[in-house]
């Protein structure tokens, strides 16, 4: 079968669900005649092949925001050869296109998160693409149930939900000797308890509510690995805190880099505060590296994939005392990090490689194929 991806970007282009993707696309070739149709970042249209994937990379006059103006897009999509189309949602561009070409044929769309807009502009300007396209799609594809329960776009159409959890590539997060002996360097340079976080610093990740908690788990330094808009108001807010000396910016890292550090902390912390954090695919990467993870309770998959008292801990979003009350309790007892870390581990192995999300995913395109009902 030949399964089309549309995606707003490929890779190399950054992004979470860029990368998804990717893993799909070339975890499922072995079984699927896997293609990628995206918005390229340059004012021309490239096809190649890309580790292994035809990728289209339709050409963009401009941007706004994080989103590609393709005029061609709609030719592009409407002469692409397939047996299954997948949209990749949020992606304006791929359910305008699909409108326009009045698309037609077996429609799976992954949802990856809702579109946080203001209200007015996304009820005019978004949500009538979007709810055509969910009303003719075969299947609705969430990373977890509770975004099934709580995405309010999904309230008319959950009977065609179907859970297929986000995958990792676990082998990438091995304990190397390279791994082992930079992590090695970085215990050194970072002495006594080390939390690390990992994304966008950006306002719904909570960063600023981790600064807050900091000044009350002494003797822990909080690694922060990332860039974004908010960098310099987050070391002021540190510097204001008198935790400047304690909380690290390091910036945006290679792999490699981040995989060492992932080894080097005691444990990983993810203080997100709005739904635009879905899952949390970077606490998979640290349960997968055996490391506890303090999540917060989010109406999204995050608190489903770090699991409290089974994986590591959960808290209210937006409030600091109870974030240190956690990390404290973890950072104090290691008997209990290595028992936690030890199930986020195992919980990582039995559920989220890419090998089961491709499998899953197969198995979907099969039973749409075949006309199965929900």
């Amino acid at each position: 079968m030949r399964v089309l991806h549309v995606g707003k970007f490929y890779p190399p282009a950054p992004g979470g669900m860029e990368r998804v993707v990717q893993l799909l696309c070339e975890n499922e070739r072995p079984e699927v005649d896997s293609v990628v149709l995206a918005a390229n970042t340059s004012p021309h249209t490239v096809r190649e092949v890309w580790h292994g994937v035809p990728v289209t990379r339709v050409a963009s006059v401009a941007s706004i925001g994080s989103v590609g103006i393709c005029p061609t897009f709609p030719a592009v999509l409407a002469r692409t050869p397939r047996d299954i189309t997948v949209i990749h949602e949020p992606n304006p561009a791929a359910l305008v296109s699909d409108w326009i070409t009045r698309g037609r044929g077996p429609l799976v769309v992954w949802f990856h998160s809702e579109v946080v807009r203001a209200r007015w502009k996304y009820n005019i300007l978004y949500r009538p693409f979007l709810r055509r396209a969910l009303t003719r799609a075969d299947r609705i594809v969430v990373s977890s149930p509770r975004l099934a329960d709580h995405a309010r776009e999904l309230a008319d159409f959950r009977s065609k939900c179907v859970v297929i959890p986000f995958g990792i590539d676990v082998e990438r997060l091995e304990a190397t000797p390279a791994v082992t002996a930079r992590a090695a360097q970085i215990v050194a340079e970072h002495p006594g308890p080390r939390v690390l976080f990992i994304g966008r610093l950006v306002p719904y990740k909570g960063v600023d509510v981790l600064i807050d908690a900091m000044a009350s788990v002494p003797r822990a330094t909080a690694l922060i690995l990332g860039d974004g808009p908010l960098r310099g108001e987050l070391a002021a807010r540190a510097a204001a805190s008198g935790v400047a000396g304690r909380v690290r910016f390091l910036g945006a890292l290679p792999d490699a880099e981040v995989v060492a550090h992932l080894h080097a902390c005691d444990v990983f912390v993810l203080p997100s505060v709005s739904r635009q954090e879905t899952f949390g695919v970077a606490q998979l990467e640290a349960m997968a590296c055996g490391r506890p993870v303090v999540s917060t309770d989010l109406e999204t998959g995050v608190p489903w994939v770090n699991q409290h008292e089974v994986t590591g801990l959960v808290v209210p979003p937006g409030n600091s005392e109870r974030l240190s009350n956690a990390l404290g309790t973890l950072l104090s007892d290691e008997a209990l990090r290595n028992r936690l870390g030890a199930a986020a581990r195992e919980r990582v192995e039995r559920e989220f490689t890419t090998e089961r999300m491709a499998q899953r995913t197969v198995s979907l395109y099969r039973d749409v194929l075949a006309g199965a009902t929900c």
